[in-house]
């Protein structure tokens, strides 16, 4: 068995897919421009980009948008070879902290993809999850050299593949991690916990994770100077902790 024959075989069935899709959309697509729909003729250029790129046995990844409403349009044809990719590649013990012969082959076709590669050892990843405590997994991550679990990097890198980051609400009962596409305005961020704050929104308190970790909390961060107002155009930040002030 050939796993990276496998996923060739796998992509171009997927761009044979999306290449029919786009050929029997197409004459539709023109039928409106010629009436006039200007909606289409935008999308038809999108389609005609996209048709170059399959027919040139590329994925639909390649068109490379050049903006944001370019990656609207692309992202609204719905192709599947459009989708972001992972590939992740289970090897070894040994070779999880360096990845081996076979992985680095597939590291380098994702690369020619644009895409993400995370090597990971799922036998490491069964054996942590039964020890009982973070210390003793961080020792034994430590013995292997490795800095984090193989579940770590797999999640970090779909999130930088996503574009996504978190940000903290802290309270006297819990701490929150909250989900949002990077770029984010704070009164939508507040929005993503109910949608009140997002309409009443007045403004964000914030701290970064880092300063509220350093200066032991929310008191402390604000002692050292590090407690921030941040209004309507404050674009959040990774690992930002934020108390949202909102009204009626």
């Amino acid at each position: 068995m050939d796993p990276l024959r496998d996923a060739e075989v796998i992509e171009t069935e997927l761009m044979l897919a999306d290449l029919d899709s786009l050929e029997k959309r197409l004459p539709a697509a023109q039928k409106k421009a010629k009436g006039g729909d200007k909606t289409a003729a935008e999308q038809i250029a999108m389609m005609e980009r996209a048709i170059k790129v399959l027919q040139d046995g590329k994925p639909a990844t390649a068109v490379n948008p050049r903006d944001k409403a370019e990656r609207k349009l692309l992202d609204g044809l719905q192709l599947l070879t459009s989708k972001p990719v992972m590939f992740v590649c289970n090897v070894e013990e040994q070779f999880a902290a360096t990845g081996n012969s076979l992985s680095a082959k597939v590291e380098a076709m994702a690369a020619a993809r644009n895409a993400s590669c995370v090597v990971v050892s799922a036998k490491i990843e069964a054996e942590i999850s039964i020890l009982p405590s973070e210390e003793e997994k961080k020792e034994f991550l430590s013995s292997l050299g490795l800095a984090e679990t193989g579940l770590a990097k797999v999640v970090k890198a779909g999130y930088q593949l996503l574009d996504l980051i978190t940000y903290f609400t802290v309270g006297p009962k819990e701490t929150r991690a909250w989900t949002i596409q990077s770029g984010t305005l704070a009164p939508q961020a507040a929005g993503v916990i109910h949608s009140d704050f997002e309409a009443g929104f007045i403004r964000a308190e914030t701290v970064s994770y880092t300063d509220y970790t350093q200066y032991d909390g929310e008191a402390g961060a604000k002692k050292a100077g590090r407690f921030r107002l941040e209004g309507k155009e404050y674009v959040v930040q990774d690992g930002d902790v934020l108390h949202f002030r909102f009204g009626p």
